[in-house]
């Protein structure tokens, strides 16, 4: 069992009698039981999702605030210390700089930090603090704050074999002895393809299928092309693709069937994929001033979306629940938000860097605009617990992009941008993590 897994294991009989306990506070509040009980504190309103006072927020999750330059804070939580700058939207934290949805800022007499700081990125770090999204409360489980690392003590460790300890021991070498028997050797880890320490697994997830079929594109060749069919040959092309370099595939879907939009992610997990990329073709806003010659490639990576655009996006993509009649989604569950905090959050980086490279390679192939990185909340994104994309490979509303995308030629400039990126991205985790392993 994961470290992570013995700690949720003291939560789940708390959350379950706790359940049904409270409604979500009313306003601009939420909700904080630390060491001092229950307490409702203000919540500064911003489009990000709100502001929280630091200074109080540690107070009353048993920390501290330390300012230690003008305009830098240290925050120190169980153990966990992080680094914070005005009018930065990022923090430092164990060599590593996480994103927040917008600046700390010093408002009112006092340091204020988005509040995705305490509901997504804080509760990762295994000391305790938990968010529960259903009644906007902040949760500090103390026997877990308070619990030490663990000591190894003398005599816990087990003693190395007598073979392996006798060749190990220095003595000196007898002419008549027999040399002592070499230690099996350690068989080569095989190497992976294109120079990767291991061989890898990429969900493909193509968008929309069944009943469903996404947005509705333009005429080509007197035949409707409509989203799903474009993303499924798209997906079989980069399944192609991937294969043939050597990397696994899973395929969320292989035919023109529905899958629950809340399955695929979980679908990607059963199968202990590395990445998943969910492919989707995009449809001008209806709002838009000759809407039908917008084009362009966009990669979206899960987080708040911060433009109405990047919300409109989120929305259609989001539809297909209205074609399900069932799912596999655990709605209501009490403890679900702990897993997918925990093991979304931890990807949250990764998801950007991988973004960032697939955009790059997409838009250098693509005939349309260079239409950048975004960010939106998709939901088929949000339980796939590896670094999950979705591309938005073209305008279906677009009759050249539609075209370009419907061709034998562009779906392989598709598929093959989408994997060079893949490798790339890959290299680059492997350099940072030294081996590979994840």
């Amino acid at each position: 069992m994961t470290r992570r897994g013995r700690l949720l294991l003291p939560l789940l009989a708390a959350l379950a009698l706790g359940a049904a306990a409270a409604a979500p506070p009313p306003g601009n509040v939420i909700r904080v039981k630390g060491v001092s009980g229950d307490t409702v504190l203000a919540l500064v309103p911003t489009p990000g999702g709100g502001l929280v006072r630091l200074d109080v927020m540690a107070r009353l999750l048993g920390g501290t605030l330390d300012s230690t330059a003008p305009g830098i804070w240290r925050l120190s939580l169980h153990g966990s210390a992080l680094e914070l700058r005005e009018g930065v939207p990022f923090i430092g934290y164990n060599g590593f700089v996480l994103p927040l949805h917008e600046s700390v800022q010093h408002l009112d007499g006092g340091v204020h930090a988005p509040l995705q700081l305490f509901s997504e990125i804080v509760p990762r770090f295994g000391i305790g603090i938990l968010w529960d999204r259903s009644r906007w409360e902040v949760r500090l489980f103390q026997s877990i704050a308070r619990r030490p690392a663990p000591i190894v003590r003398e005599g816990s460790i087990a003693p190395l074999p007598v073979s392996v300890a006798s060749a190990t021991t220095t003595a000196p070498a007898s002419p008549t002895a027999a040399p002592p028997a070499a230690l099996p050797a350690t068989p080569a880890r095989p190497a992976g393809p294109g120079g990767l320490a291991r061989r890898y697994t990429v969900a493909v997830d193509a968008g929309h299928g069944g009943r469903d079929h996404g947005n509705a594109g333009v005429v080509l060749n007197g035949r409707r092309v409509d989203e799903s069919f474009l993303t499924l040959a798209i997906s079989k092309r980069l399944e192609s693709e991937l294969r043939s370099r050597g990397l696994d595939v899973a395929m969320i879907r292989a035919a023109d069937t529905l899958v629950a939009r809340d399955d695929r992610g979980p679908i990607a997990n059963a199968k202990r994929a590395d990445l998943f990329i969910s492919i989707h073709t995009n449809a001008y806003n209806p709002q838009w001033r000759n809407g039908s010659q917008v084009r362009g490639v966009e990669t979206y990576f899960l987080a708040t979306a911060r433009t109405e655009d990047e919300r409109r996006v989120a929305a259609m993509e989001n539809d297909v629940v209205r074609f399900e009649t069932e799912t596999g989604a655990e709605k209501g569950d009490p403890l679900s938000f702990i897993l997918n905090d925990l093991a979304q959050n931890e990807h949250l980086r990764e998801s950007a860097d991988l973004a960032q490279l697939v955009q790059a390679r997409l838009a250098a192939k693509h005939p349309g605009p260079d239409r950048g990185v975004k960010q939106a909340g998709f939901a088929v994104l949000a339980r796939a617990f590896m670094p999950a994309i979705l591309v938005e490979v073209g305008f279906g509303t677009n009759a050249a992009d539609a075209r370009w995308m419907a061709s034998a030629a562009g779906q392989r400039e598709i598929a093959e941008a989408i994997t060079e990126a893949v490798f790339e991205y890959l290299r680059h985790y492997e350099r940072r993590t030294r081996g590979g392993a994840r």
